[in-house]
């Protein structure tokens, strides 16, 4: 194998590493009943809480950010009403172009919440409108690049996005990342977005947490989260034909996984949820250590 062909697989491995990395309900609307100890159903039980519902609220479409949409979808419904649109907002990496960015400021956001590590910033920095707060909380840990680069076939790379799904419930540190997440969603005032690099595992984790939050059914969150691929179909297929044209289909299709989603790798980290920590209550409040007045303040803001 010569220099260059051995540098171009590492910078395609690097690149990859980058590209993976971006992935209950009380009733009563006061902290006070919020913050009692009534439990809060699992993902588990949510299946018959019904199914979306369209609202007159309608987020933009970003050519240049592909994966911008509201964390409430079209309104999605809860056994209390549909969810509020225009709070939380969820994103890839936000890089937009000059009519995007327009677009961006007229949400008059109040924060950007960037989930990525150092190196993923310094790879593609957010170009930000004016107003908002830049608010870098980084999650994940370990080195992404050496696990994909044991990486051999589909499947591998299946099973190395369901153990960063795992990763989620399991690592210290991702669950600190999370619980800051939350607490300042909580806390700060006005319309809010949040994202990774490809807004589909960090940003997909959370965004699955709020829904749940406000009871939105599990199909639904399923289906909210599965949207990646249909939003960023054009990208996924720019890279994918990419990494054919510098390393050849078997290696492209070896990493074709790692682009998108799958039912498989929110559910492995439910799964893995359900097993640590029995019930989403138990891993908001002991996991991710937050507060009931907390939960209380994220669903009121839900319903607003």
């Amino acid at each position: 194998m010569t220099h260059r062909s051995t540098a171009l697989r590492r910078t395609t491995r690097a690149t990859m590493a980058v590209a993976v990395s971006g992935s209950f309900l009380l009733a009563g609307a006061t902290a006070a009943n919020a913050a009692g100890s009534t439990d809060l159903p699992s993902f588990g039980s949510l299946g018959a809480f019904g199914s979306s519902a369209p609202t007159t609220v309608e987020t933009p479409r970003l050519a240049t950010v592909d994966n911008f949409r509201d964390v409430a979808g079209p309104g999605y419904r809860t056994p209390f009403g549909h969810m509020r649109t225009g709070v939380f907002y969820r994103a890839n990496a936000i890089t937009p172009g000059d009519a995007d960015l327009a677009t961006l400021e007229g949400l008059k956001l109040s924060a950007v919440y960037d989930l990525r590590t150092p190196e993923e910033v310094a790879q593609k920095a957010d170009r930000l409108p004016a107003g908002p707060e830049y608010v870098h909380i980084p999650i994940l840990s370990g080195d992404l690049a050496a696990g994909v680069a044991q990486l051999r076939t589909p499947d591998d790379a299946r099973r190395f996005m369901q153990d960063m799904n795992r990763s989620f419930v399991t690592d210290p540190a991702a669950r600190a990342g999370f619980a800051q997440l939350l607490t300042d969603l909580a806390n700060t005032p006005g319309p809010q977005v949040y994202h990774c690099t490809a807004g589909k595992d960090r940003t997909g984790w959370t965004s699955a947490l709020l829904q749940t939050l406000a009871g939105v059914s599990g199909d639904d969150v399923m289906s909210d989260y599965l949207l990646t691929n249909e939003y960023t179909a054009a990208s996924m297929e720019r890279t994918y034909e990419g990494i054919k044209a510098g390393q050849g289909q078997g290696i492209a299709d070896v990493y074709r996984p790692l682009l998108g989603v799958d039912a498989s790798y929110l559910q492995a980290g439910l799964d893995e949820l359900a097993a640590k920590y029995g019930t989403v209550q138990n891993y908001l409040l002991d996991g991710l250590g937050l507060s009931p007045v907390t939960l209380a303040k994220l669903r009121i803001k839900l319903f607003g």
